[in-house]
Protein backbone atom coordinates (compact mmCIF):
# COMPACT_ATOMS: atom_id res chain seq x y z
CA UNK A 1 0.00 0.00 0.00
CA UNK A 2 1.70 3.27 -1.05
CA UNK A 3 0.08 6.62 -0.13
CA UNK A 4 0.94 9.22 -2.59
CA UNK A 5 0.78 13.17 -1.64
CA UNK A 6 1.72 15.28 -4.49
CA UNK A 7 3.69 13.07 -5.74
CA UNK A 8 5.49 12.11 -2.91
CA UNK A 9 5.15 8.56 -1.12
CA UNK A 10 3.79 9.22 2.45
CA UNK A 11 4.72 5.87 3.71
CA UNK A 12 8.01 5.76 2.52
CA UNK A 13 9.34 8.61 4.95
CA UNK A 14 6.90 7.69 7.71
CA UNK A 15 10.05 7.30 10.03
CA UNK A 16 11.23 10.85 9.08
CA UNK A 17 8.01 12.23 9.50
CA UNK A 18 7.79 11.13 12.95
CA UNK A 19 10.68 12.27 14.21
CA UNK A 20 10.77 15.56 12.69
CA UNK A 21 6.98 15.56 14.23
CA UNK A 22 8.68 14.88 17.66
CA UNK A 23 11.24 17.42 17.72
CA UNK A 24 8.46 19.89 16.77
CA UNK A 25 6.86 18.79 19.54
CA UNK A 26 9.57 18.99 22.20
CA UNK A 27 10.27 22.55 20.56
CA UNK A 28 6.54 23.59 21.60
CA UNK A 29 6.58 21.88 24.81
CA UNK A 30 9.55 23.85 26.02
CA UNK A 31 8.10 26.99 25.28
CA UNK A 32 5.76 26.28 27.92
CA UNK A 33 8.40 25.74 30.57
CA UNK A 34 9.45 27.74 33.55
CA UNK A 35 12.50 29.48 34.99
CA UNK A 36 11.83 28.44 38.64
CA UNK A 37 15.54 26.49 38.75
CA UNK A 38 18.34 28.08 36.17
CA UNK A 39 19.07 24.76 34.77
CA UNK A 40 15.25 23.68 34.86
CA UNK A 41 15.77 20.79 37.71
CA UNK A 42 12.41 21.60 39.23
CA UNK A 43 10.43 22.22 36.77
CA UNK A 44 8.05 19.00 35.71
CA UNK A 45 7.97 20.31 31.68
CA UNK A 46 11.57 20.12 31.77
CA UNK A 47 11.90 16.55 33.16
CA UNK A 48 9.70 15.39 30.23
CA UNK A 49 11.32 16.63 27.01
CA UNK A 50 13.72 13.81 27.04
CA UNK A 51 11.01 11.46 27.63
CA UNK A 52 9.35 13.11 25.18
CA UNK A 53 12.50 12.86 23.16
CA UNK A 54 12.56 9.27 23.40
CA UNK A 55 9.15 8.46 22.69
CA UNK A 56 9.30 10.34 19.42
CA UNK A 57 12.25 7.72 18.86
CA UNK A 58 10.36 4.66 20.07
CA UNK A 59 7.61 5.39 17.44
CA UNK A 60 9.95 6.31 14.93
CA UNK A 61 11.55 2.53 14.82
CA UNK A 62 8.04 0.81 15.35
CA UNK A 63 7.11 2.66 11.52
CA UNK A 64 11.04 2.10 10.43
CA UNK A 65 10.12 -1.72 11.25
CA UNK A 66 6.52 -1.61 9.81
CA UNK A 67 7.71 0.52 6.55
CA UNK A 68 11.25 -2.04 5.99
CA UNK A 69 8.34 -4.84 5.82
CA UNK A 70 6.59 -2.94 2.62
CA UNK A 71 8.07 -2.89 -0.99
CA UNK A 72 10.83 -0.87 -1.48
CA UNK A 73 9.74 2.46 -2.90
CA UNK A 74 11.34 5.55 -4.55
CA UNK A 75 11.50 8.75 -3.28
CA UNK A 76 11.05 11.69 -5.05
CA UNK A 77 11.52 10.53 -8.74
CA UNK A 78 13.99 8.21 -7.26
CA UNK A 79 16.26 10.74 -5.27
CA UNK A 80 15.65 8.65 -2.33
CA UNK A 81 14.63 5.32 -2.02
CA UNK A 82 13.21 3.17 1.37
CA UNK A 83 15.04 -0.11 1.00
CA UNK A 84 17.11 -2.86 2.89
CA UNK A 85 20.32 -0.70 3.62
CA UNK A 86 18.34 2.10 4.38
CA UNK A 87 16.31 0.20 7.31
CA UNK A 88 19.06 -1.17 8.62
CA UNK A 89 20.96 2.45 8.66
CA UNK A 90 18.27 3.86 9.92
CA UNK A 91 17.97 1.19 12.82
CA UNK A 92 21.61 2.12 13.92
CA UNK A 93 20.96 5.89 14.09
CA UNK A 94 17.73 5.08 15.79
CA UNK A 95 19.52 3.12 18.52
CA UNK A 96 22.46 5.64 18.80
CA UNK A 97 19.90 8.88 19.64
CA UNK A 98 17.99 6.39 21.95
CA UNK A 99 20.87 5.05 23.58
CA UNK A 100 21.84 9.25 23.79
CA UNK A 101 18.66 10.14 25.35
CA UNK A 102 19.01 8.11 28.11
CA UNK A 103 22.99 9.32 28.40
CA UNK A 104 21.43 13.00 28.94
CA UNK A 105 18.96 13.05 30.78
CA UNK A 106 20.62 13.74 33.98
CA UNK A 107 23.90 15.45 32.30
CA UNK A 108 22.61 18.13 30.00
CA UNK A 109 20.82 20.20 33.06
CA UNK A 110 24.22 20.58 34.27
CA UNK A 111 25.52 22.94 31.53
CA UNK A 112 22.77 24.87 29.98
CA UNK A 113 19.20 25.83 30.40
CA UNK A 114 18.52 24.90 26.98
CA UNK A 115 17.35 21.78 27.38
CA UNK A 116 14.45 21.75 24.61
CA UNK A 117 16.83 23.12 21.98
CA UNK A 118 19.37 20.13 23.16
CA UNK A 119 16.28 17.56 22.23
CA UNK A 120 15.33 19.65 18.99
CA UNK A 121 18.33 19.54 17.86
CA UNK A 122 19.58 16.10 18.42
CA UNK A 123 16.35 14.98 16.75
CA UNK A 124 16.64 17.06 13.64
CA UNK A 125 20.28 15.48 13.17
CA UNK A 126 19.05 11.98 13.50
CA UNK A 127 16.44 13.05 10.72
CA UNK A 128 18.90 14.14 8.38
CA UNK A 129 21.42 11.19 9.01
CA UNK A 130 18.27 8.79 8.32
CA UNK A 131 17.70 11.12 4.97
CA UNK A 132 21.59 10.96 3.77
CA UNK A 133 21.21 6.70 4.47
CA UNK A 134 18.25 7.01 2.06
CA UNK A 135 19.70 9.18 -0.71
CA UNK A 136 20.22 7.85 -3.85
CA UNK A 137 21.13 11.38 -5.33
CA UNK A 138 24.18 13.65 -5.07
CA UNK A 139 21.99 16.58 -4.14
CA UNK A 140 20.06 14.71 -1.66
CA UNK A 141 22.91 13.30 0.14
CA UNK A 142 24.37 17.18 0.40
CA UNK A 143 21.27 18.53 1.60
CA UNK A 144 20.44 15.70 4.59
CA UNK A 145 24.67 16.29 4.99
CA UNK A 146 24.07 19.89 5.99
CA UNK A 147 20.64 19.24 7.55
CA UNK A 148 22.80 17.00 10.56
CA UNK A 149 25.77 18.89 10.04
CA UNK A 150 24.63 22.60 11.10
CA UNK A 151 22.38 20.71 14.32
CA UNK A 152 25.98 19.04 15.60
CA UNK A 153 27.60 22.17 15.39
CA UNK A 154 25.46 23.71 17.37
CA UNK A 155 25.34 20.92 19.31
CA UNK A 156 29.33 20.35 19.91
CA UNK A 157 29.03 24.36 21.35
CA UNK A 158 25.73 24.16 23.40
CA UNK A 159 27.91 24.53 26.54
CA UNK A 160 28.61 28.28 26.32
CA UNK A 161 30.12 28.31 29.53
CA UNK A 162 32.88 26.23 28.33
CA UNK A 163 35.72 27.71 26.39
CA UNK A 164 37.33 23.88 25.15
CA UNK A 165 33.32 23.45 23.53
CA UNK A 166 33.27 26.75 22.05
CA UNK A 167 36.67 26.31 20.42
CA UNK A 168 35.50 22.54 19.25
CA UNK A 169 32.22 23.94 17.79
CA UNK A 170 34.06 26.60 16.16
CA UNK A 171 37.09 24.26 14.31
CA UNK A 172 34.59 21.49 13.53
CA UNK A 173 32.19 24.53 11.37
CA UNK A 174 35.41 25.80 9.78
CA UNK A 175 36.76 22.30 8.71
CA UNK A 176 33.29 20.92 7.73
CA UNK A 177 32.61 23.74 5.64
CA UNK A 178 36.03 23.20 4.20
CA UNK A 179 35.47 19.85 3.99
CA UNK A 180 31.23 20.49 2.21
CA UNK A 181 33.24 22.41 -0.22
CA UNK A 182 35.28 19.23 -1.78
CA UNK A 183 32.18 17.51 -1.75
CA UNK A 184 29.97 19.92 -3.53
CA UNK A 185 33.11 20.49 -6.44
CA UNK A 186 33.29 16.91 -6.50
CA UNK A 187 29.37 16.31 -7.11
CA UNK A 188 29.89 18.94 -9.75
CA UNK A 189 32.39 17.11 -11.61
CA UNK A 190 30.69 13.54 -11.31
CA UNK A 191 27.75 15.30 -12.87
CA UNK A 192 30.07 16.50 -15.71
CA UNK A 193 30.91 12.82 -15.84
CA UNK A 194 27.98 11.14 -15.68
CA UNK A 195 25.45 13.59 -17.23
CA UNK A 196 23.43 13.59 -14.08
CA UNK A 197 23.38 13.54 -10.15
CA UNK A 198 21.02 10.29 -9.67
CA UNK A 199 23.56 8.18 -8.11
CA UNK A 200 22.22 4.89 -10.90
CA UNK A 201 22.27 6.97 -13.87
CA UNK A 202 25.77 7.65 -13.71
CA UNK A 203 26.41 4.09 -13.08
CA UNK A 204 24.52 3.27 -16.47
CA UNK A 205 26.69 6.52 -18.31
CA UNK A 206 29.38 5.37 -16.96
CA UNK A 207 28.94 1.52 -17.83
CA UNK A 208 28.35 2.58 -21.20
CA UNK A 209 31.64 4.39 -21.79
CA UNK A 210 29.68 7.74 -22.62
CA UNK A 211 31.08 9.56 -19.61
CA UNK A 212 33.39 12.26 -19.81
CA UNK A 213 36.48 10.61 -17.66
CA UNK A 214 38.55 13.40 -17.63
CA UNK A 215 36.38 14.70 -14.93
CA UNK A 216 35.35 11.54 -13.04
CA UNK A 217 38.97 10.63 -11.30
CA UNK A 218 39.08 14.48 -9.85
CA UNK A 219 35.41 14.32 -8.94
CA UNK A 220 35.96 10.54 -6.84
CA UNK A 221 39.24 11.53 -5.07
CA UNK A 222 36.67 14.93 -4.08
CA UNK A 223 33.71 13.51 -3.06
CA UNK A 224 36.31 10.97 -1.01
CA UNK A 225 37.69 13.85 0.74
CA UNK A 226 34.17 14.86 1.92
CA UNK A 227 33.45 11.59 2.57
CA UNK A 228 36.55 11.05 4.58
CA UNK A 229 35.79 14.07 7.02
CA UNK A 230 32.87 13.10 7.96
CA UNK A 231 33.70 8.94 8.79
CA UNK A 232 37.34 10.63 10.47
CA UNK A 233 39.45 8.76 7.69
CA UNK A 234 43.23 10.06 7.42
CA UNK A 235 44.66 12.40 6.64
CA UNK A 236 40.93 14.41 6.82
CA UNK A 237 40.13 13.38 10.70
CA UNK A 238 42.12 16.47 12.15
CA UNK A 239 39.23 17.52 13.89
CA UNK A 240 38.02 14.36 15.16
CA UNK A 241 40.27 14.34 18.96
CA UNK A 242 39.74 17.83 19.20
CA UNK A 243 35.92 17.95 18.91
CA UNK A 244 35.12 14.54 20.53
CA UNK A 245 36.92 15.98 23.74
CA UNK A 246 35.25 19.25 23.73
CA UNK A 247 31.67 18.67 22.76
CA UNK A 248 29.36 17.46 25.79
CA UNK A 249 30.00 13.92 26.20
CA UNK A 250 26.78 12.17 25.14
CA UNK A 251 27.03 14.76 22.16
CA UNK A 252 30.63 12.63 21.23
CA UNK A 253 29.17 9.69 21.78
CA UNK A 254 25.95 10.59 19.29
CA UNK A 255 28.69 11.56 16.52
CA UNK A 256 31.08 9.05 17.33
CA UNK A 257 27.81 6.27 16.07
CA UNK A 258 25.08 8.57 14.08
CA UNK A 259 27.52 10.77 12.07
CA UNK A 260 29.74 7.09 11.08
CA UNK A 261 26.90 5.61 9.72
CA UNK A 262 25.09 8.39 7.85
CA UNK A 263 28.34 9.28 6.06
CA UNK A 264 29.05 5.26 5.67
CA UNK A 265 25.88 4.84 4.07
CA UNK A 266 25.92 7.31 1.59
CA UNK A 267 29.48 6.01 0.94
CA UNK A 268 28.71 2.82 0.12
CA UNK A 269 25.87 3.93 -2.15
CA UNK A 270 28.04 6.11 -4.64
CA UNK A 271 31.21 3.26 -4.71
CA UNK A 272 28.37 0.29 -5.17
CA UNK A 273 25.56 2.19 -7.02
CA UNK A 274 27.29 4.83 -8.49
CA UNK A 275 30.83 3.59 -9.14
CA UNK A 276 30.86 -0.21 -9.45
CA UNK A 277 32.47 -0.25 -13.08
CA UNK A 278 35.26 1.59 -11.41
CA UNK A 279 35.87 -0.28 -9.13
CA UNK A 280 39.40 -0.87 -9.77
CA UNK A 281 40.14 2.96 -9.78
CA UNK A 282 38.86 3.85 -6.46
CA UNK A 283 39.91 0.68 -5.02
CA UNK A 284 43.33 0.87 -4.75
CA UNK A 285 42.97 4.45 -2.82
CA UNK A 286 40.44 3.88 -0.47
CA UNK A 287 42.99 0.78 0.54
CA UNK A 288 45.85 3.10 0.97
CA UNK A 289 43.38 4.81 3.50
CA UNK A 290 42.46 2.05 5.48
CA UNK A 291 46.06 1.21 5.82
CA UNK A 292 47.06 5.03 6.90
CA UNK A 293 43.74 5.52 9.12
CA UNK A 294 43.66 1.92 10.86
CA UNK A 295 48.03 2.72 11.48
CA UNK A 296 47.96 6.06 12.32
CA UNK A 297 44.37 5.72 14.93
CA UNK A 298 45.97 3.31 16.52
CA UNK A 299 49.61 4.42 17.06
CA UNK A 300 48.08 8.05 18.09
CA UNK A 301 45.41 6.49 21.07
CA UNK A 302 48.81 4.86 22.72
CA UNK A 303 49.60 7.55 23.62
CA UNK A 304 46.48 9.73 25.08
CA UNK A 305 45.69 9.65 28.75
CA UNK A 306 42.29 11.63 27.82
CA UNK A 307 40.07 9.02 28.06
CA UNK A 308 38.09 10.97 25.39
CA UNK A 309 40.82 11.64 23.12
CA UNK A 310 41.63 8.02 23.37
CA UNK A 311 38.48 7.08 21.99
CA UNK A 312 38.27 9.73 19.34
CA UNK A 313 41.65 8.21 17.96
CA UNK A 314 39.78 4.34 18.27
CA UNK A 315 37.50 5.94 16.22
CA UNK A 316 39.12 6.73 14.33
CA UNK A 317 41.19 3.34 13.73
CA UNK A 318 37.87 1.80 13.50
CA UNK A 319 36.79 3.73 10.48
CA UNK A 320 39.89 1.66 9.07
CA UNK A 321 38.60 -1.33 9.39
CA UNK A 322 34.80 -0.23 8.08
CA UNK A 323 37.04 0.83 5.16
CA UNK A 324 38.61 -2.92 4.91
CA UNK A 325 35.55 -4.77 3.72
CA UNK A 326 34.18 -1.86 1.72
CA UNK A 327 37.53 -2.16 -0.45
CA UNK A 328 36.47 -5.18 -2.58
CA UNK A 329 33.24 -2.98 -3.53
CA UNK A 330 30.97 -6.03 -2.83
CA UNK A 331 27.33 -6.13 -1.28
CA UNK A 332 28.65 -8.52 1.17
CA UNK A 333 31.06 -6.12 2.38
CA UNK A 334 28.41 -3.24 2.75
CA UNK A 335 26.20 -5.77 4.87
CA UNK A 336 29.45 -6.32 6.77
CA UNK A 337 30.09 -2.73 7.95
CA UNK A 338 26.49 -2.09 8.76
CA UNK A 339 26.38 -4.89 11.08
CA UNK A 340 30.34 -3.13 12.33
CA UNK A 341 28.20 -0.38 12.75
CA UNK A 342 25.58 -1.68 14.61
CA UNK A 343 27.94 -3.20 17.10
CA UNK A 344 30.50 0.00 16.91
CA UNK A 345 26.98 2.37 18.68
CA UNK A 346 26.50 0.11 21.84
CA UNK A 347 30.05 -0.74 22.92
CA UNK A 348 31.89 3.05 21.56
CA UNK A 349 28.52 5.12 22.71
CA UNK A 350 28.52 2.46 26.40
CA UNK A 351 32.12 3.37 26.93
CA UNK A 352 30.89 7.12 26.79
CA UNK A 353 28.32 6.67 29.04
CA UNK A 354 30.70 5.43 31.77
CA UNK A 355 33.35 8.68 31.20
CA UNK A 356 29.42 10.37 31.80
CA UNK A 357 29.30 8.04 34.89
CA UNK A 358 33.07 9.37 36.11
CA UNK A 359 32.18 12.87 34.47
CA UNK A 360 29.68 13.72 36.45
CA UNK A 361 31.55 13.29 40.06
CA UNK A 362 34.74 14.94 38.59
CA UNK A 363 33.14 18.04 36.41
CA UNK A 364 35.78 17.19 33.66
CA UNK A 365 37.23 14.87 31.16
CA UNK A 366 38.13 11.77 32.83
CA UNK A 367 41.92 10.83 32.50
CA UNK A 368 43.04 7.18 32.29
CA UNK A 369 44.68 7.63 35.74
CA UNK A 370 41.39 8.33 37.87
CA UNK A 371 39.80 5.30 36.70
CA UNK A 372 42.73 3.36 38.65
CA UNK A 373 40.75 1.31 41.64
CA UNK A 374 37.12 1.88 40.02
CA UNK A 375 36.83 -2.22 40.04
CA UNK A 376 36.63 -1.50 43.90
CA UNK A 377 34.67 1.10 44.05
CA UNK A 378 32.02 0.61 41.29
CA UNK A 379 32.12 -2.86 40.34
CA UNK A 380 29.16 -2.70 38.21
CA UNK A 381 30.75 0.60 36.38
CA UNK A 382 33.67 -1.20 35.44
CA UNK A 383 32.29 -4.54 34.81
CA UNK A 384 30.39 -2.76 32.03
CA UNK A 385 33.48 -0.72 30.99
CA UNK A 386 35.97 -3.83 30.63
CA UNK A 387 33.10 -5.24 28.47
CA UNK A 388 33.19 -2.73 26.16
CA UNK A 389 36.45 -2.51 25.60
CA UNK A 390 37.23 -5.61 25.30
CA UNK A 391 34.53 -5.51 22.34
CA UNK A 392 36.30 -2.55 20.72
CA UNK A 393 39.57 -4.61 20.90
CA UNK A 394 37.51 -7.55 19.05
CA UNK A 395 38.25 -10.31 21.73
CA UNK A 396 35.76 -13.00 21.37
CA UNK A 397 32.97 -13.84 21.90
CA UNK A 398 31.41 -10.30 22.37
CA UNK A 399 30.24 -8.23 19.70
CA UNK A 400 33.20 -6.32 17.90
CA UNK A 401 34.94 -9.45 17.29
CA UNK A 402 32.04 -10.61 15.03
CA UNK A 403 32.06 -6.97 13.92
CA UNK A 404 35.86 -6.81 12.79
CA UNK A 405 34.82 -10.80 11.34
CA UNK A 406 32.50 -10.23 8.62
CA UNK A 407 34.47 -6.96 7.39
CA UNK A 408 37.47 -8.64 7.08
CA UNK A 409 35.94 -11.61 5.88
CA UNK A 410 34.62 -9.60 2.99
CA UNK A 411 37.44 -8.43 2.30
CA UNK A 412 39.62 -11.95 2.12
CA UNK A 413 37.07 -13.20 -0.53
CA UNK A 414 37.85 -10.18 -2.39
CA UNK A 415 41.15 -11.19 -2.70
CA UNK A 416 42.70 -8.43 -0.51
CA UNK A 417 44.34 -10.63 2.33
CA UNK A 418 47.64 -8.38 2.52
CA UNK A 419 45.44 -5.53 4.20
CA UNK A 420 43.58 -8.19 6.18
CA UNK A 421 46.73 -9.02 7.48
CA UNK A 422 47.44 -5.15 8.65
CA UNK A 423 44.26 -5.09 9.70
CA UNK A 424 44.74 -7.61 11.91
CA UNK A 425 48.01 -6.02 13.03
CA UNK A 426 46.24 -3.12 13.93
CA UNK A 427 43.92 -4.72 15.74
CA UNK A 428 46.57 -6.43 18.58
CA UNK A 429 48.04 -2.79 18.47
CA UNK A 430 44.89 -1.46 19.92
CA UNK A 431 44.51 -4.25 22.16
CA UNK A 432 47.14 -2.53 24.45
CA UNK A 433 45.11 0.46 24.76
CA UNK A 434 42.01 -1.18 25.64
CA UNK A 435 43.27 -3.73 27.75
CA UNK A 436 45.57 -0.82 29.68
CA UNK A 437 41.93 0.84 30.41
CA UNK A 438 41.29 -2.69 32.36
CA UNK A 439 44.56 -3.33 34.08
CA UNK A 440 44.42 0.48 35.43
CA UNK A 441 40.89 -0.10 36.88
CA UNK A 442 41.20 -3.19 38.37
CA UNK A 443 45.25 -3.35 39.18
CA UNK A 444 45.87 0.08 40.00
CA UNK A 445 46.10 2.14 42.61
CA UNK A 446 43.17 4.90 43.11
CA UNK A 447 44.05 8.27 44.01
CA UNK A 448 44.28 9.72 47.84
CA UNK A 449 40.46 11.45 47.00
CA UNK A 450 39.18 8.88 44.41
CA UNK A 451 35.97 8.35 46.41
CA UNK A 452 33.22 8.72 43.51
CA UNK A 453 31.04 5.90 42.92
CA UNK A 454 27.91 5.59 40.36
CA UNK A 455 24.80 7.41 42.10
CA UNK A 456 22.06 4.99 42.16
CA UNK A 457 19.43 8.28 41.86
CA UNK A 458 20.48 8.34 37.93
CA UNK A 459 18.47 5.48 36.61
CA UNK A 460 18.22 6.77 32.86
CA UNK A 461 22.20 6.60 32.67
CA UNK A 462 21.90 3.14 33.96
CA UNK A 463 19.29 2.07 31.70
CA UNK A 464 21.67 3.22 29.32
CA UNK A 465 24.80 1.42 30.22
CA UNK A 466 22.67 -1.58 30.96
CA UNK A 467 21.11 -1.33 27.82
CA UNK A 468 24.67 -1.23 25.88
CA UNK A 469 26.55 -3.65 28.07
CA UNK A 470 23.59 -6.59 27.27
CA UNK A 471 23.63 -5.73 23.46
CA UNK A 472 27.34 -6.10 23.22
CA UNK A 473 26.88 -9.88 24.95
CA UNK A 474 24.01 -10.80 23.20
CA UNK A 475 24.84 -10.02 19.57
CA UNK A 476 28.45 -11.71 20.52
CA UNK A 477 26.51 -14.76 21.59
CA UNK A 478 23.97 -15.04 18.62
CA UNK A 479 26.31 -13.70 15.56
CA UNK A 480 24.54 -15.95 13.33
CA UNK A 481 21.26 -14.66 14.23
CA UNK A 482 22.21 -10.91 13.41
CA UNK A 483 24.51 -12.47 10.53
CA UNK A 484 21.24 -13.97 9.05
CA UNK A 485 19.07 -10.42 9.05
CA UNK A 486 21.92 -8.33 7.76
CA UNK A 487 22.37 -10.85 4.78
CA UNK A 488 18.92 -9.29 3.72
CA UNK A 489 19.71 -6.05 4.18
CA UNK A 490 22.10 -5.31 1.60
CA UNK A 491 22.14 -3.31 -1.39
Amino acid sequence: MNTQVLGINIQAILPETLLIIAALVVMMTDLFRGTTDQAGHDDPIARTLPWLALAGVAATIVSAVWVWQQPSAALFQTAAISDNFAFGARLVILTATALTILLSVSYVPQFTTQIGEFYTLLLLCAAGMMAMSSATDLIVIFLALEIFSLGLYILTGINRESPRSMEASMKYFLLGAFASAFFVYGAALLYGAGGSTNLSAIAKTLASGAGDTTLLLPGMALLFVGFGFKVGLVPFHMWTPDVYQGAPTPVSAFMSAGTKMAAFAAFIRVLIVALPSQQEAWAWPLAVLAVLTMTLGNLTALRQTSMKRMLAYSSIAHAGYILVGLVPGTVAGASAALFYLFTYAFMNIGAFAVLIALEKVRDGDVDQRQLAGLGGRAPALALMMTIFMLSLSGIPPLAGFFGKFFAFKAAVDGGWMWLVAIAMVNSAISAYYYLRVTVTMYFDQPEADATDTLPASRMSLNWGLGIAAAAVVVIGLYPSVWANLLSGLGL
